[in-house]
């Protein structure tokens, strides 16, 4: 053993029972821990085992000690308190300090107690070291709280609660009391006891704003705990604080939940949350019709309250796109023109700006005299519906309101803007946006937000009444990146329905072409080359591979012949190459390739022969070495569908051949009609995409409506029908 230097320890053990002391590095430790205590209780338990004392000597005045430091409870002894030894504890607790021993987690001896249910030992410490009784560990529980966590309070628990009251409503590092535990572990006897000792503490708020009620709730109900809780009398102060109960039904969508709060504390159901406003707010925010129905029965007035954005809950019902619950709240409130939101923006305007077609189309079915007011009515800034669904870029709201014709297309705003004004000048802003890099946008982000945030250099000393301050430049608000396809997409619809008319012309006199830069030209050379060399290399290959065709179309014939089982069938066994119709096939796809190769070779060369010369030059160039490139392209697929010819002919799928002639005929239509635009200039091209744009987003949005339409009305057809069907069967 390793000498202990000034330190000795003599120990007299009266039996000839030989028991091994601890080893060199169990004492090396709790001598460099400067524990005198620990090494204490270690070597009294390694000798009590034998029943015998031991005496310990050790010269204190040479290790110093501090009573105030916290010292690790031994394992054993931790054992004693888990079986609740009480003989074998107590004769260890004699030799050392109980309140200083404490668990890596900072749980005293009445901490292990309690959470064991060791009530002997309990009642012992209790009684023998009543500084435990209000200590904490390293989470601030007290012994209450263990104690509910565990569902065990003891008699001895509850007389140390009946004379300290105040480890009732003691805070843990989370901010939950006993009884918040307790809801969590769903002990429901514990629930009870600790609401008989104070009532308000079920309505106690954590750091999450969440008092045991709520917790009740959330849990669903769990062990009926929420009974109890409903049926104690305390004033709701401090629940009103915090996040209220209702929120936690609707959240749960457990209308059992709900109505049975209702019922027994309908209080509770008026409760706001700032975030979430009031029930019906969050209701509504959830679409939980059955929820909504609820409370417009049982608390009416909370449709004629605003959320903190200023809106009615019948406006959060708009904004979800939710048809029934709108039908909901037009029953109780048949006058959806008096419910008008912080920005005096009704619940048209709400949909049309959030393009929720299904309740647009809804509310203009709804009688003529209800939203007549409704439909050319202006917010604060001066804009309809139809102007707020051009300019959020939804097209799914704005297609029914500028079709209908009580809707007024030509009305200004208080920028003097149109509908269609406005889906230009989105239509523009759209188109920028996508061309931009992320960087660039990130900087006219950057560059917005210190606009709207600094003061201008003559007013950077004034002080600024924060009260003055104009809310609409937020930049959360102004500054967002729009949708290219909505906003193209609405432009179109406007474009049909709202345009002002103007001749054909000024489509010409507007539209002029814009040359491609140093940078945008030298990337079209270089794709335009590859997909030249790589025409050339495909038709190359192809060349090689008419041997095979010939075989191919030689063997056709040759099967075709065979199956004539006459007599001539020996002599018109001809070749592909004496048939006229092989014939034809083959120098057809012949020449097509020979064209496609060399048409590729010549742009190709064409495109390097233009770094060699005046940039100036190069526009043109591409334009040129485009339409070959096209050209090329557009021979290489009518040579492909010769050599599909050639490789059916004479055999029996006549099915087969007869649709890949009709599909390769329609897509020959096709692929002529998108030639003509390579044969064009680029100016005149861009003034066709101008004139044609608006169709094709047109005819694309018609197509996606209507099916979309179409396939939802066909799904709630089916779910319509599995419900009666259940219920006839039922």
């Amino acid at each position: 053993m390793e000498s202990l230097s000034t330190q000795s320890i003599s120990t007299q053990v009266k039996s000839n029972f030989h028991i091994t002391l601890y080893s060199t590095e169990m004492l090396s430790i709790l001598f460099k821990q400067r524990s005198i205590q620990l090494l204490q209780t270690h070597l009294f338990f390694s000798f009590s085992f034998a029943m015998y004392p031991v005496e310990i000597n050790i010269q204190a005045n040479l290790i110093p000690t501090n009573e105030d430091q916290n010292v690790m409870m031994d394992r054993f002894l931790y054992e004693y308190v888990m079986k609740d030894n009480i003989v074998t504890f107590k004769s260890c607790v004699e030799r050392h300090l109980p309140d200083k021993l404490v668990t890596p987690s900072g749980n005293s001896l009445l901490h292990v107690a309690v959470g064991y249910g060791s009530d002997k030992i309990t009642t012992y410490l209790a009684a023998e070291f009543p500084s435990l009784i209000t200590s904490r560990n390293d989470q601030e529980d007290t012994i209450l709280h263990v104690a509910a966590r565990v569902g065990k309070v003891s008699h001895t628990i509850k007389t140390l609660v009946g004379s300290n009251p105040s480890l009732v409503k003691l805070e843990n590092r989370k901010g939950n009391i006993p009884l918040h535990d307790a809801v969590i572990k769903g002990h429901k006897e514990v629930v009870a006891w600790l609401v008989c000792k104070d009532p308000g503490a079920a309505y106690c708020n954590n750091k999450t704003h969440k008092s045991p009620l709520y917790l009740a709730v959330e849990s669903g109900n769990k062990n009926d705990i929420l009974d109890d809780l409903l049926n104690i009398e305390a004033s709701f102060g401090a629940l009103q604080k915090g996040k209220s109960p209702v929120h936690a039904a609707i959240e749960q969508r457990n209308i059992g939940i709900l109505k049975k709060i209702g019922d027994q504390k309908p209080e509770l159901l008026s409760f706001h949350d700032k975030e979430l406003g009031n029930a019906l707010h969050y209701a509504s925010s959830m679409g939980y019709v059955e929820a909504v129905k609820f409370l417009l029965q049982n608390f009416p007035d909370g449709a004629n309250e605003r959320d903190e954005e200023g809106n009615y809950p019948i406006h959060i019902a708009c904004k979800i796109d939710s048809v029934d619950l709108v039908k909901e709240y037009m029953k109780v409130f048949p006058y959806p023109n008096e419910f008008l939101n912080a920005q005096a923006q009704n619940i048209l305007h709400v949909a049309a700006e959030n393009g929720q077609g299904k309740v647009v189309r809804h509310i203009l079915k709804l009688d003529k005299k209800l939203i007549k007011p409704l439909l050319n009515a202006m917010d604060e800034d001066g804009n309809t519906p139809l102007h707020l669904a051009t300019q959020s870029g939804q097209s799914e709201s704005a297609f029914p309101l500028v079709r209908d014709r009580r809707v007024e297309r030509s009305i200004v705003n208080n920028k003097n803007k149109t509908p269609y004004d406005i889906a230009e000048d989105q239509s523009k802003i759209a188109v920028e946006q996508y061309e931009k890099t992320a960087e660039m946008l990130a900087e006219d982000r950057k560059q917005f937000d210190s606009n709207n945030n600094t003061p201008a250099d003559g007013n950077l000393h004034k002080a600024v009444d924060p009260k003055k301050q104009d809310k609409k430049k937020a930049p959360s608000r102004d500054y967002k990146l729009l949708d290219y396809y909505g906003a193209m997409t609405t432009l179109s619809i406007l474009y049909f329905h709202a345009r002002p008319k103007k001749p054909l012309f000024e489509h010409f006199q507007n539209a002029q072409g814009k040359p491609p830069r140093k940078e945008e030209t030298k990337s079209r050379i270089e794709n335009l080359l590859v997909i030249a060399v790589l025409v050339a290399g495909v038709t190359f290959s192809g060349a090689i591979q008419l041997p095979q065709l010939k075989s191919i179309s030689n063997s056709n014939d040759q099967n075709h012949h065979d199956t004539n089982i006459t007599s001539t069938a020996f002599h018109n066994n001809n070749t592909a190459s004496d048939s006229p119709t092989g014939s034809s096939l083959v120098d057809g796809y012949l020449c097509l390739d020979v064209l496609a190769l060399n048409t590729s070779v010549v742009a190709a060369i064409i495109l390097l022969w233009t770094n060699l010369n005046d940039v100036k030059f190069a526009p043109f160039v591409i334009w040129f070495s485009s339409l070959m490139v096209g050209g090329a392209i557009y021979m290489m697929c009518l040579a492909f569908f010769f050599a599909v010819s050639i490789a059916l002919g004479g055999s029996d799928y006549g099915v087969l051949a007869i649709i890949i002639i009709v599909v390769g005929g329609v897509f020959f239509v096709a692929q002529t009609l998108l030639y003509i635009q390579w044969i064009l200039p680029p100016s005149v091209n861009q003034i066709l995409e101008g004139i044609l744009s608006y169709h094709v987003y047109y005819l694309s949005f018609l197509f996606l409506f209507y099916s979309w339409r179409w396939l939802t009305d066909k799904l709630s057809e089916l779910k319509s029908g599995r419900a009666s069907s259940g219920s006839n069967s039922g």
